[in-house]
């Protein structure tokens, strides 16, 4: 499903994964200083994201209320295998090689990284 988010659709995800179920309002609220996004924008890409079924809605009280239907390590999973296969043509290796050599990653994170890795060896 989280391959389906734009990045616009992704701040409003990031916006109900803090805090769920919202209405329309709450989340434009939310937004808005760091956007500058009308509440017309929100209602469209709410719109969109529910025909794409990211997002479910409550219609039964006054106001709608709107609930993702992933959580947020669903999406991570599908927006890194993405990422995976259109830029590093499917190999994790290529990834963090090009984090290395960007200068993307410490010393520190590289530890972290071999470490994991080890830990998941032994299972």
């Amino acid at each position: 499903m989280a391959e389906k988010c734009t990045e616009a659709e992704w701040k409003i995800m990031e916006v109900l994964w803090d805090h769920a179920p919202r209405t329309m309002s709450e989340i434009t609220r939310a937004l808005e200083p760091s956007t500058g996004w009308t509440r017309h924008t929100v209602i469209t890409l709410l719109k969109r994201m529910q025909d794409k079924g990211t997002v479910a809605v409550d219609e039964t009280g006054d106001v709608k209320k709107y609930t993702p239907l992933m959580t947020q390590e669903e999406a991570s999973t599908q927006q890194t295998k993405k990422l995976l296969s259109h830029v590093f043509s499917g190999k994790a290796s290529l990834l963090i090689n090009h984090l290395v050599d960007s200068g993307e990653i410490t010393l520190k994170e590289m530890d972290e990284l071999m470490d994991m890795m080890r830990r998941e060896g032994k299972k």
